[in-house]
């Protein structure tokens, strides 16, 4: 297969952890050509959605976070205009934010899937999954959660429980993330900073205490569950576990409810043309839906031995065979 992947800048890719890299290998392993383009390197002419590709050549992996070198794990060509819908598979590893120029790829690839390509994820699918605000279509899974630009209702939703976690909906890595209780004298400067006196849409989630143990991701690879999740444990006197906010991986097998929140979700959304899903579960509630570019496959590699990338790869090419 000829696969274009849309990602980040090559040179911010950090080999040791990342997920996208992962894939690269496992592609290339399977005998996969790979090219790569940014974002900004996507455009529209001719009445055609086009790619200024580069073809990547790997040329050997930095294992070690002391030791990354970004220059020498691969060789990249010079980029050549090429029509998207002339790659066999498009997988869009942009990571967030999820801003209006995030939203304008989403629109150009979506003109390349009208064309014939296919796209991993769908970039409707993307656009209509607010990885925050997405729970709130299976809130039998969820936390008591509200969404809202009101401070009064924030800070009752405060009161009513004691403790909450506030988060903006476009936030990513841990970022904006504040936990708040009802005594806690910062609380109108917290709402005021989040919520912006009414301007902005902030979500808020019952506090969960189960976050001692790990917010755990749980990965679904074209509908099928990975057995094992990364619980990302919090760095002590913080109340975020994103590896991102300084947190440390724990790979784990999924619990019974892990799974049974996985395989409910499972079917639905990769219907949706949601191929990768990370699913974020804190005890025994879902808290976020990720989708743009979810992680975590290092991680769980390097722990268990379950190869999440050969799943991904694998499953990949059954879904081009089924759609030919």
């Amino acid at each position: 297969m000829r696969i274009l992947i849309v990602l980040d800048p090559v040179d911010s890719i950090k080999t040791y952890k990342d997920s996208t890299y992962a894939m690269m290998c496992s592609a290339r392993a399977r005998g996969h050509s790979i090219e790569v383009c940014e974002v900004g390197q996507l455009w529209l002419g001719e009445g055609h959605a086009w790619a200024d590709a580069s073809v990547l050549t790997l040329s050997g992996p930095q294992l070690g976070e002391d030791g990354h070198d970004p220059h020498h794990w691969c060789t990249q060509a010079e980029p050549v205009s090429t029509r998207i819908s002339d790659f066999d598979a498009v997988l869009m590893r942009k990571d967030p934010p999820f801003d209006a120029e995030y939203v304008y790829a989403t629109w150009l690839l979506e003109h390349a899937v009208r064309e014939g390509a296919k796209v991993f994820n769908e970039p409707r699918a993307i656009r209509d999954h607010g990885e925050k605000y997405s729970i709130a279509e299976f809130a039998q899974f969820t936390a008591d959660t509200i969404v809202t630009r009101d401070p009064v209702r924030l800070r009752a939703f405060v009161q009513r429980h004691g403790e909450a976690v506030f988060k903006l909906l476009d936030g990513m890595g841990g970022a904006s993330i504040f936990r708040a209780r009802a005594d806690d004298p910062n609380l109108s400067v917290i709402i005021e900073t989040l919520n912006q006196f009414g301007a902005r849409s902030v979500m808020a989630q019952r506090f969960l205490p189960a976050i001692t143990d790990g917010d755990k991701r749980v990965l679904i690879i074209g509908g099928q569950v990975v057995p094992f999740a990364l619980a990302r444990i919090p760095k002590l006197g913080e109340a975020r576990g994103n590896l991102a906010a300084g947190g440390t991986g724990r790979a784990q097998p999924l619990s019974a409810r892990d799974r049974e929140i996985a395989e409910s979700l499972a079917p639905i959304l990769s219907s949706r043309g949601l191929f990768l899903v990370g699913l974020d579960v804190i005890g025994d509630c879902l808290t976020e839906i990720n989708v743009t570019s979810p992680t975590c496959f290092r991680e769980i590699a390097t722990q268990t031995g379950f190869d999440v990338a050969g799943l991904y790869i694998e499953g990949l090419e059954r879904e081009l065979a089924r759609r030919t």
